[in-house]
């Protein structure tokens, strides 16, 4: 049975000829060729307000301009999200979307006792993240603190279970042999549809 995939190309350069585009179109066409069912966000292509208080995140309403993006959201049995690694962690435009969409009524739901009903229970997700430094000081000397922050708060949070991890490092020195291995990685995993 086809699976619904989102992708979300979280570069905040709106360009299409960066790292990250490529692997968002490898993992697309890996996923397309084995018969997954496709959807892509470009958060960079989005235009859309900052939330300003905690009472417009919990009591206001998903921005027009993203309500298309949450029933995406919602729709997904599986959602990859590629961005690249700023300051440690995901870029500000990554955090400003997932804050309107992943919100009260689109990923879970308070109730008046206990802990929060998480409404994206049966997905999975995917984190392809670049960055310029190597992978294993992003690993093991500053933890990962960035993406796990992303894993745990945000995406667990709603039930998004198991959020896998692929890493790419010193995308700045890699050669063109380098770049395509990276690049059939992806697709790879997009044909698996993990």
């Amino acid at each position: 049975m086809p699976r619904h995939i989102l992708i979300i190309e979280a570069h905040p350069d709106g360009h299409d000829r960066h790292l990250c585009g490529a692997l968002a179109d490898a993992y697309a066409k890996g996923a397309a060729n084995a018969g997954f069912t496709l959807r892509r966000l470009d958060v960079a292509k989005l235009d859309f307000p900052l939330l300003r208080s905690r009472e417009e995140f919990e009591n206001g309403m998903v921005p027009e301009e993203l309500t298309a993006a949450a029933e995406v959201v919602q729709w997904a049995e599986h959602i990859v999200i590629v961005f690249p690694l700023w300051h440690g962690t995901m870029p500000a435009l990554l955090k400003a979307f997932l804050e309107q969409v992943f919100r009260p009524g689109v990923a879970f739901q308070y109730r008046n006792r206990g802990f929060a009903k998480m409404l994206l229970t049966g997905c999975s997700a995917r984190l392809i993240v670049t960055m310029g430094m190597p992978t294993p000081v992003y690993r093991f000397w500053f933890g990962g603190h960035g993406v796990k922050g992303l894993r745990r708060s945000i995406l667990n949070f709603a039930a998004i279970r198991p959020v896998r991890q692929t890493f790419f490092g010193m995308v700045e020195k890699v050669d063109e042999a380098g770049r395509q291995h990276w690049l059939t990685k992806v697709e790879a995993l997009g044909r698996r549809g993990v």
